[in-house]
């Protein structure tokens, strides 16, 4: 072959060097020579990455790029940059850190008619730093069934081949090529300076050679046999002491086989193949080796499917993740065999049914459970209802209940405002009926706090008069259309807190309320990627006809479109999740917090002095009394406590999200600023208020002493 038929590697030239530009100048003057100036389109989208390159990246000098062998001068990126935006669509499915290890890989692979697509596909992944191609064969017409080249490159050397079509993926790659092929002189040439071996040959005596040499010098060795995916991987760097083959041969050695007639070397090929379970029609057909057929059969789409699991095998050994040695069948056409039906075609994206307020139980009647059914409808975290509420006499006992706790609800500071708000629903509904009474509360019982709401027989006409707004009170997560507060409502507002013995800050600048959109977007980003935090928030929610329906957070409430929906589906996956926090990323998951915040009209901040239950239980009363009133003024109420909110100490922080607790201490403080809470007050809970139509769900209740109720 001459000079001109064996180049393989494109000519690398510089503008800015004077040498390479008398080059350039050359080529340019050819009028045989194609030239592609590429340079500013290709620019243009390494700027457009995301995220954004260092500008030494995008300020890096461009090149050119002379392909002899096709006659054409292309004007492309430098090497940094034309890496980085060829493999940019690589990520994450291979990380920036895990392509920088794969990109010191130095790879061989030996047999380039199947190891031509394998060679390639490495190189387009991104898999190796210098690849050494070895063949002494020529390409055939016949070859082009299975080998992706052209009736152009029959006659050349196949590793030449291969390595042009590399060349043009990528001219910054280091290729090798041996036109010898490996041979017992050059096998430890081939083999010299490899990280692992890919290994395609025909022969059954190279095959052995070839893992002799590599075992000795600790290489692990893949090799793809196209029918039914047949896959090999040997790991002589973990086992240098690892059989040949898996010890399929025995322990015949390449010189032996080297010794051997085709036909005495077909009881070996066939114990390598496992013949019982190769494929049929190629089993028939090495019965037809040398009398109807020449060699045996081979299809391209088996050659490129054992070039995807040498690419996967590849990634892993390159990047140090878990791969044993053994054989594997990855059979297409078994898993064709076996095709039936779609698993979750029906559910992937669950149908939203209308609105169910249904209740299967009438109202009661006796003041008593009115008052039961009243305190049952009060508002808790995740819906949780963290109480047992029972009558005993003339009272009814409200107690938080341990078995209903969450890591959010940090010493059951969440519970105590829950049952904070279910008194004060008792209240409004004695004072309605004219029974109102006492409230006593205990921390020293069992139950780390209950009230007593006992009945009397006094009045209270302005709590009474909210007995059917705190009937109708319900969760409105729609996106509102910001606007001002009416004053009069928000100095409602805040008295109502005063009178609970709680103060309400009511953010409705929006300055304040985008920080608290970001801040609020973090944390729920935290929440997402903290197992036991996201096991929480996936477990809260509910479907129509699913179990546990009168508790958690009914998915219709949500507001979600399908499109939404279906992304919900992929963020209640624990894998998915772990992944992200792998990776630290996952910025979109406080997306939807971040978009409620800012169309809010106003976030109401409710506070305590004091760190008791009893001072958070006075929160709740206070929680409620705000959010009623805010409803019956037409507002939507959605509560969106962070996930840091109840708590108070670092060390609750560690326990909460060790992997996030520095970012979580942050993001306290962050808000407690952009809320104004002193030092001396506890953050009770956090509302939006928002101008908005009404909810299309609302969630329902476990059954009180008289039955379930809706709220």
């Amino acid at each position: 072959m001459s000079d001109e038929e064996l180049s393989f590697q494109a000519e690398i030239l510089r503008d800015d060097d004077p040498g390479e530009r008398r080059r350039l100048e050359e080529l340019r003057a050819d009028s045989h020579i194609q030239v592609l100036d590429h340079r500013a389109e290709l620019l243009g989208s390494l700027r457009q990455l995301r995220p954004a390159p260092p500008s030494d990246v995008t300020d890096e000098p461009t090149r050119w790029a002379y392909y002899p062998w096709r006659r054409a001068l292309v004007g492309i990126l430098g090497p940094v940059g034309y890496r980085a935006l060829r493999l940019d669509r690589n990520r994450n499915l291979i990380t920036a850190e895990e392509q920088r290890l794969l990109g010191a890989l130095q790879i061989g692979v030996a047999g380039l008619s199947v190891g031509h697509v394998i060679a390639y596909t490495l190189a387009q992944q991104g898999l190796c730093g210098m690849i050494r191609l070895a063949d002494f064969d020529h390409l055939e017409l016949s070859n082009l069934n299975r080998v992706p080249a052209s009736v152009l490159d029959v006659g050349l050397n196949k590793a030449v081949v291969t390595a042009r079509r590399i060349a043009e993926l990528d001219p910054y790659l280091r290729v090798e090529v041996m036109t010898a092929g490996v041979t017992p002189e050059l096998v430890d040439d081939f083999l010299a300076g490899l990280d692992l071996v890919v290994e395609e040959c025909d022969s059954l005596e190279m095959k052995v050679m070839i893992r002799e040499s590599a075992r000795t010098l600790r290489l692990p060795v893949v090799m793809a046999t196209s029918d039914r995916g047949l896959v090999d991987v040997e790991r002589f760097d973990a086992e240098p002491n690892r059989p040949i083959l898996h010890g399929l041969l025995g322990t015949v050695s390449s010189a032996e086989l080297a010794g051997l007639s085709r036909h005495d070397k077909i009881p070996y090929m066939l114990r390598h193949l496992d013949a019982s379970r190769s494929s049929q029609r190629l089993t028939a057909s090495l019965v037809e080796l040398d009398n109807t057929l020449s060699t045996w059969p081979q299809l391209a789409g088996d050659v490129i499917l054992g070039a995807a699991a040498i690419a996967e095998a590849v990634r892993r050994i390159g990047i140090g993740e878990p791969l044993q040695s053994g054989q594997v069948r990855i059979d297409v056409g078994a898993a064709f065999d076996d095709l039936g039906g779609v698993p979750g075609a029906q559910a992937s994206v669950r149908p939203v049914e209308p609105r169910d307020d249904t209740t299967t139980t009438a109202p009661a009647t006796e003041p008593l459970d009115v008052i039961a059914q009243a305190a049952v409808r009060a508002p808790s975290g995740g819906n949780a209802q963290p109480w047992t509420v029972e009558t005993h006499g003339q009272a009814v006992v409200v107690e938080i209940a341990p078995q209903y706790t969450s890591m959010m609800d940090v010493g059951f500071r969440g519970s105590a405002v829950a049952v904070g708000a279910a008194v004060f629903n008792a209240r409004v509904a004695a004072a309605a009926h004219g029974v109102l009474g006492s409230v006593t509360w205990n921390t020293g019982g069992p139950s780390p706090l209950s009230a007593t709401v006992t009945l009397g027989n006094e009045g209270d006409p302005a709590l009474a008069a909210l007995y059917e707004p705190m009937l109708r009170r319900e969760t409105n997560r729609r996106l509102g259309a910001p606007q001002p507060i009416d004053d009069d409502i928000v100095a409602a507002l805040h008295d109502a807190a005063a009178a609970e013995g709680a103060r309400l800050s009511l953010l409705t600048d929006r300055d304040a309320i985008e920080q608290t959109a970001t801040i609020f977007g973090a944390g729920d980003r935290i929440r997402y990627l903290t197992p036991q935090l996201h096991r929480e928030l996936v477990g809260e929610l509910r479907w129509p006809g699913g179990d546990f329906p009168d508790s958690g957070i009914d998915v219709r409430s949500l507001e979600l479109d399908e499109g939404d929906l279906a992304v919900l589906e992929i963020v209640k996956r624990p894998d998915v999740m772990a992944q992200l926090a792998s990776w630290d990323a996952g910025e979109a998951l406080g997306d939807d917090v971040r978009k409620r915040v800012r169309s809010s009209s106003g976030i109401a901040v409710l506070t305590v002095t004091g760190d008791e239950l009893t001072d958070f239980a006075r929160g709740g009363l206070a929680v409620e009394a705000v959010w009623i009133l805010a409803q019956r003024a037409g507002l939507a109420v959605q509560p969106i406590s962070p996930v840091f909110l109840h708590a108070a100490y670092p060390s609750e922080l560690d326990e909460m999200s060790p992997a996030f607790a520095g970012d979580l201490r942050r993001l306290q403080s962050d808000f407690r600023a952009v809320a104004g809470t002193r030092s001396d007050e506890a953050q009770v809970l956090v509302m939006r208020f928002a101008h908005a139509g009404a909810p299309s769900q609302i969630s329902r209740r476990r059954q009180s002493p008289s039955g379930p109720s809706v709220a």
